[in-house]
């Protein structure tokens, strides 16, 4: 099996991890040459024809989250032309925090919180990030809470350490096989990472 080279683009840390959790956990050899972004999703969308025209050369994977409205929509307003197919863009429905959370049973271990706490289609959460913050308030642990959610008094929307923590979660516990059963988006975009081939043209 040949190598594939690819550089990703993600809003934050924590897509940087899933992303590349993705990837070692698919079939093909990947290997990360770059990853740009971590400045949310405005730097992504101002960059995408350029991520497009640099994938002629070496692929790109484009990670971002959905927010709002609904992911055909987004993929009009972003890509308004004729992407390359070395350019993989994927949407996390409706942020990446329901990808984290849909592996289940590693989530609510981490937590050390009951499974039951977390539903079978994660897609369907409309805020994940606060949801995942309000399990993470039952958490007995409290160096794990302190970590994830925001002091009080503070004006921050996640805890000081959120992505750190979550993206060592992600590193250590998290199976995207696993988790593809709880996320139509992200067993999309794990089916577009398995069967994507480099295109020299």
């Amino acid at each position: 099996m040949s190598d594939i080279y690819i550089t990703l683009a993600v809003e934050d840390s924590l897509s940087e991890a899933v992303a590349r959790k993705i990837l070692l956990q698919s079939d093909k050899n990947y290997f990360v040459t770059n990853c740009l972004g971590g400045k949310g999703f405005g730097y992504l969308k101002s960059k995408i024809k350029a991520f497009a025209k640099a994938s002629k050369r070496l692929p790109f994977f484009v990670l971002t989250d959905q927010d709002s409205g609904c992911p055909p929509e987004k993929i009009d307003d972003w890509l308004n032309f004729k992407p390359h197919s070395n350019l993989i863009f994927r949407i996390a429905v409706m942020e990446i925090e329901s990808w984290v959370m849909a592996d289940r049973g590693a989530i609510a271990k981490f937590l050390s919180i009951s499974v039951d706490n977390f539903p079978h289609k994660m897609d369907e959460l409309p805020d994940p990030k606060q949801f995942l913050m309000a399990k993470a308030q039952k958490s007995r642990r409290r160096s794990l809470k302190e970590d994830i959610i925001p002091r009080s008094g503070s004006t921050a929307k996640i805890g000081p350490n959120y992505n750190a923590r979550l993206s060592d979660f992600i590193r250590t516990r998290w199976d995207v096989h696993r988790a593809i059963k709880c996320s139509e988006s992200l067993n999309r975009a794990f089916c577009k990472i398995q069967n994507f081939r480099h295109s020299l043209y």
